[in-house]
């Protein structure tokens, strides 16, 4: 068959291709979009499409192609390739093909009608370095588009080396290297624009979410210049450390990697295309050793190793990225019309032990917790806890033990100075229920309402009656507030009180927990224990 032409209306070409009428193409999951027709499922009575193409890569390091059109009907009924990732890294790796050209996305929504629903595009975690659109339960998007009646998107795109090696000072074709891995993220959301009205989508009324990497992705976006226009909300959840958030790699340290890289692999500067041929393994191996010399030089030290080493991520290269997301004494000036949600889980990396190390299953006497406690805090072991029962009064005194302020700090930093531009406002949170497991990636089922499933970094095997009826509250509670955000620019839920936009002066805060409340400047003494010299 040839392929059909873009100017077809979708009755016609659904004529032509066995199917008679616009109601049938409700019935069999079929839509016209600018490359040609694709062929979905249903379930619960959400239309699914996976694996959709937004963009194809055709070499390594250089910005995405347009979609190739084909003829007759495309199948989107399976998870599309994600991106390369190796083994060397340490991070795991998750299920499915692996491939440079990993421009696809998953959609969830209710109808292929012309409602014009808002719009919610999931970034995944992993940093900028791992992980996938699909890789976890938690991530399907059908419960999440049915209770809010909205359209789910999920994007998977480049990481690590192949996403943010830079080679800038190569020639022109490598411009945008270091920034590839997001400028994918900014083509997706230029397919959305372009072709989400065909899946029930408003184009003009979509909010980017994300959860750790995912959420520092959120801040790139409000970041660049290249997105704007393409969103009108962000969700950040966990998402920022100082060094991936708050600030990213600079110029100089990312060129030098890419200058390192090179001269490990033998390649000169009139041969830099030689690097699209190297197997993926020695390029990791070699970027590697690139990135621990350059941390060196510029004394540099991983997000979360604490050791002399670099993350992938976003670089400022004064283009694609002007500033920093959070500048000396403002914001991005991308950002500044984005309303923001913001907010981290009370015990995020503190109480891995707890989970998957040697206290997992272990009770704890009333000694042991003040023996604990004197190891950690010394000698202001009572003020803190005296100020930590002010800030979370519903919480116990052992809790105190697995405060996080790791990324607890950078998230005040951030809606300290997304509040200081006076654009469009910033609404906090702080996720605290089931403390002391309100650990990283705890919150994210119940976001996507899936309260039956487990978060990335698993809690536990199994629920008792009790334990899956406070999950239902939760899911019920976070993924209603989350909607309610994506329609109408503030958070909201029958189960929680009216939700005030975050200032310096009001630190308004919403504790999300079974019995959510609203609290101003909770935990400022506590930082001033903890963090005396931080500024924020």
């Amino acid at each position: 068959m040839k392929r059909l032409p873009l100017i077809l209306g979708l009755s016609a070409a659904l004529t032509l291709v066995g199917c008679t009428t616009a109601d049938s193409s409700n019935e069999n999951g079929i839509v016209q979009i600018e490359s040609g027709l694709l062929q979905g499922s249903t379930n619960n009575g959400i239309y699914t499409y996976f694996g959709v193409p937004y963009a194809e890569a055709h070499e390594r390091f250089v910005p995405a192609d347009k979609v190739t059109p084909w003829s007759g009907i495309r199948n989107a009924t399976k998870y599309g390739s994600i991106s390369l990732q190796s083994s060397l890294t340490g991070f795991p790796i998750p299920e499915g093909k692996q491939d440079n050209n990993a421009q696809n996305l998953n959609i969830w929504t209710p109808g292929i009608d012309s409602k014009k629903r808002a719009v919610m595009v999931w970034l995944h975690g992993g940093g900028f370095s791992s992980g996938s659109a699909q890789e976890v339960p938690a991530y399907n998007g059908e419960n999440l588009s049915h209770k809010g009646d909205v359209v789910v998107v999920s994007v998977n795109h480049r990481l690590n080396v192949m996403g943010h090696l830079d080679l800038s000072a190569y020639g022109e074709k490598y411009k945008y290297s270091a920034n590839v891995g997001v400028l994918d993220i900014v083509d997706s959301l230029k397919w959305i624009r372009e072709n989400i009205a065909s899946f029930g989508g408003d184009p003009d009324n979509v909010t980017v979410f994300g959860e750790s990497g995912g959420g520092a992705k959120v801040l790139t976006l409000m970041s660049t210049p290249y997105a704007k226009g393409l969103f009108s909300k962000g969700i950040v959840q966990s998402g920022a450390t100082e060094s991936m958030g708050v600030n990213f790699t600079t110029l100089a340290a990312s060129q030098r990697v890419g200058e390192l890289t090179l001269k490990n692999l033998g390649i000169s500067q009139d041969n830099v295309d030689a690097i699209q041929s190297v197997p993926y393994d020695k390029l990791v191996e070699e970027a590697m050793k690139a990135q621990v010399e350059t941390a060196g030089e510029f004394g540099l030290f991983g997000a979360l190793s604490g050791k002399v080493s670099m993350d992938w991520e976003p670089v400022v290269d004064g283009d694609f990225l002007p500033t920093n997301p959070v500048t000396q004494d403002s914001f991005a000036q991308a950002g500044k019309d984005i309303p923001l949600l913001i907010g981290s889980n009370l015990n995020e990396w503190t109480s891995m032990n707890l989970v998957m190390g040697p206290d997992k299953g272990k009770q704890f006497s009333d000694a042991e917790i003040e023996s604990r406690l004197q190891k950690v805090y010394g000698d202001k072991k009572d003020d803190v806890v005296r100020e930590f029962l002010k800030a979370f009064p519903a919480k116990a005194k052992q809790d105190a033990l697995y405060f996080d302020t790791f990324i607890r700090l950078p998230m005040l930093k951030i809606m300290s100075h997304k509040a200081d531009q006076q654009g469009a406002p910033v609404y906090g949170y702080v996720y605290t229920y089931n403390s002391p497991l309100a650990i990283h990636t705890a919150e994210i089922p119940f976001v996507f309402n899936n309260a039956q499933a487990q978060p990335p970094i698993a809690i536990s095997n199994s629920r008792t009656e009790t334990e899956q009826h406070s999950a239902n509250v939760m899911a019920d509670t976070m993924s209603s507030a989350w909607i309610s955000f994506a329609k109408t620019d503030k958070p909201a839920a029958n189960s929680i009180p009216d939700w005030e936009a975050y200032t310096r002066d009001n630190g308004a805060t919403m504790i999300l927990d079974l019995e959510s409340s609203l609290v101003f400047g909770h935990d400022k003494g506590l930082m001033k224990i903890l963090a005396p010299d931080y500024k924020w």
